[in-house]
Parts: structure tokens; C-alpha cells; sequence
């Protein structure tokens, strides 16, 4: 009987899901996908096949007074109803912070699930909401395995020069240190990259995960050297709605001179910064590039100036670049964007082709170039499942 594994990502307001049947060589292929969104307001399903074609669509009003869990529930008959033959075996589930401790997924139990909710004042936006569908799933489906894969993890590989601020010892011991996040992307990005371009993916590759939330990575023979992202998933690049890299003694002056609560500096950090704080007008890419307003200019500006200037510190952590990976939502549809991060890299190398990059790539510099350009689409559902798949296989073997 062929497996069926349900990978689960989910936020503050939706759930969702992709459902992998395994083929006849055990490979995990896409089935099914969807969410659940407008969780708390008025709740909506929606389920598609890998092409999007609609499978099934439902919605709730408003005063449904629907929960988590009966929404996982109708996800879970859902899913079960349309495993085409296959048994479900598990579930994976895209967990941001795994602290410093894991950098392998690993099966699901109480005392793991204690531990990773000690770290969500070190994700306090994410960490809650990865942990809630792991909680209410084990009660609705309590015989299910669950796996969790963490967005940490990828970048375990840093060396401790990476991870270390300059505090006091006893703080770095505590684990206040750099992490790194998105590396269920970058993992992704960098097997790919093994098959497009075997002898890049050996080298020093630079990848630039932009979107709604934006990092970049250093990777060298595979393995994450650095990351733009730190303690926390505010650090770095400008992003949709957050900071990015900011003078620490901001956050002094905005509470010792502003007044400001820990609590309004978190939503004035993580949501009302970024591009919408910058430009005034959106956190959308979209709509910042097709507006004629100076102030969406400016944001447009200062996040390729700080793509810019991330891709030479990166460069230099590595010793030199062999390739450069857009991924992500702009990173893969954005053609303005890369081409004025790739224009102010042509000091690195960097000879893009426009041609090719106004059809989005694959590969969008010219053959004259002396660092490729990739825009390669990530997968981080395709990676869990994987991951899930493998664990489920570890403890096969380990049963025998």
C-alpha cells in the first residue's frame, strides 16, 4: 500500500496543507493542497489538485464559533477521503524555531513538544501557531506520527563565530545567539541546485529568499555558512512588515524616550515596519513598483540596497561567490528586483542577461558571466514531506 503524508504549515490565521502519495518508486509526489484561512473571522477551506484545479471548497459565517480543532478535523476526513487507496501515515509540520539543539526532524512527543515552547519568545509570531495544529491534531487523530521539521536547523552547519554575538558568555550559553531561519527553503534550494548545476553547488553559492519574508544565505559545498537572519526572524533584510537590521539602541530610545510598551514595539517591529514603514503604502512588492509615489521608490531602494550590500558581507564569509539563487515570491516573480540587485553586483562578476530574466530564468545571466544567476522555485512543503518520509523510514528500520 502506497503512503500518504499530510505536511502542515500553518500561521496565525490559516492552515495550510499539502497532501503526498508516494509513486512506485517511494518518491513523495503532490496530490492535493489547500488551506484553511480566515480562522477566528469566518472560516474558509479550500482544496486543489497539483495543477489548481479546485477539489473542493466550503465556507462558514462569522459566528460559526469554529476552533482549531474542528477545522483540522474537516481538513483530516477531508484528506483521509481522498487518499486514493493510500494509508496516512503521517503528518510534517514546518516548526521555525528548533533552538540550538536539532538539526535533523524529529518525531513528535510530549516532552519535544514542552521544549519547543520554551522557544516562542524566540518566535513569538511563528513558534505558537507551528505548535497549535501538533496539539490539536494528536487529539483528533491521536494514532497519526507527527514529524517536526524545523526552519533552524539548515543552518546548524554555521560555525560558532556565525552564531555568536558579542555579550556576555553566560548570555550566548543561555542561547541568546544567531539562528537563521528559512532553511527548509534554502535546503530545498540547495539540492536543487545539485541537479541543475552540480559543479555551482559545490562551490560558494549566495541565496536570496525574498518575499513577504526576506533572508539571504551562504552556503558552500551544500552546507548554510551564514545567514542574514539572527535571534529572531527580524534581522537582516527589510521585509514586508519588519525591521530588518536596526541599531539595537532604537529600541532604548523607543522606551525610554517614546514610552513605548515591549508589546508596541513588537507590533511596530515585526508589523507596522518594512516596506509598509518605509513606503507608507504597502508591504506588497506589487504595488510598491507600480506606484508612482517617491516614498514606495525609497522602499524599493533600501531593500535592494540592503540585498546589495548582504550578498558582499555573505560573499566575503565565504571567500569569494560561485553562483546566486533568487527564490520566493519576489525572488522568483519580481524581474525589477533582480535585475537591480544583479546591476549592482557587476562588481562581483555578475552579467545579467535581460532577456532571460524577464521570462523569470531558469537561468538569467549570460554565458559571459562569471557568477551564474539562478531563479530557481523553492519547495518547502516538498521538503518536509521528505523529511517526514525519511524519519518514518528510520523508525522502520529501527522496528526490524
Amino acid at each position: 500500500m502506497r503512503d500518504g503524508i499530510l505536511v502542515i504549515n500553518a500561521g496565525s490565521s490559516s492552515i495550510k496543507f499539502s497532501l503526498y502519495l508516494s509513486n512506485s518508486d517511494g518518491k513523495p509526489m503532490l496530490s492535493s493542497k489547500g488551506q484553511v484561512e480566515g480562522i477566528d473571522v469566518a472560516p474558509h477551506f479550500i482544496a486543489q489538485g497539483p495543477d489548481g484545479t479546485v477539489l473542493s471548497e466550503q465556507r462558514w459565517p462569522g459566528d460559526s464559533d469554529l476552533h482549531h480543532e474542528d477545522l483540522l478535523k474537516h481538513l483530516i476526513d477531508w484528506v483521509e477521503d481522498h487518499l486514493d487507496g493510500a494509508e496516512l501515515r503521517a503528518a510534517g509540520h514546518r516548526v521555525v524555531h528548533g533552538g540550538p539543539k536539532y538539526s535533523t526532524p524529529v518525531l513528535v512527543d510530549d516532552a519535544l513538544l514542552a521544549e519547543l515552547e520554551s522557544f516562542i519568545p524566540l518566535a513569538p509570531l511563528h513558534q505558537p501557531h507551528n505548535l497549535a495544529p501538533i496539539k490539536a491534531l494528536a487529539k483528533v487523530h491521536p494514532g497519526l506520527m507527527q514529524v517536526a521539521c524545523f526552519d533552524t536547523s539548515f543552518h546548524r552547519t554555521n560555525p560558532a563565530v556565525a552564531q555568536t554575538f558579542a555579550l556576555p558568555r553566560g548570555l550566548t550559553e543561555e542561547g541568546v545567539r544567531r539562528y537563521g531561519f528559512h532553511g527548509l527553503s534554502y535546503e530545498f534550494i540547495a539540492r536543487r541546485l545539485r541537479e541543475i548545476a552540480p559543479e555551482r553547488a559545490a562551490g560558494k553559492v549566495v541565496v536570496c529568499h525574498l518575499g513577504s519574508g526576506a533572508s539571504m544565505c551562504a552556503i558552500k559545498d551544500g552546507q548554510s555558512v551564514s545567514s542574514t537572519m539572527g535571534f529572531t526572524a527580524l534581522d537582516g533584510l527589510p521585509m514586508g512588515t519588519r525591521t530588518g537590521t536596526m541599531d539595537a539602541g532604537v529600541v532604548l530610545y523607543l522606551l525610554q524616550q517614546k514610552g513605548m510598551t515591549p508589546k508596541e514595539i513588537e507590533t511596530l517591529l515585526y508589523k507596522r515596519s518594512g516596506l509598509l514603514g518605509v513606503s507608507g503604502i504597502s508591504n506588497d512588492m506589487r504595488v510598491l513598483l507600480e506606484s508612482s509615489d517617491p516614498h514606495a521608490a525609497e522602499a524599493v531602494d533600501l531593500f535592494v540596497y540592503r540585498i546589495s550590500r548582504e550578498l558582499g558581507s555573505l560573499s566575503a564569509a565565504m571567500g569569494g561567490l560561485d553562483a546566486l539563487v533568487f527564490t520566493a515570491g519576489i525572488g522568483e516573480r519580481s524581474v525589477p528586483v533582480r535585475e537591480k540587485v544583479c546591476q549592482a553586483a557587476a562588481w562581483l562578476g555578475v552579467d545579467l542577461d535581460t532577456a532571460a530574466n524577464a521570462k523569470n530564468g531558469p537561468v538569467i545571466s549570460t554565458a559571459a558571466s562569471k557568477v551564474p544567476v539562478f531563479v530557481i522555485p523553492t519547495d518547502e512543503e516538498m521538503m518536509i514531506a521528505k523529511h517526514t518520509r525519511s524519519v518514518l523510514g528510520k523508525l522502520s528500520q529501527a522496528a526490524e
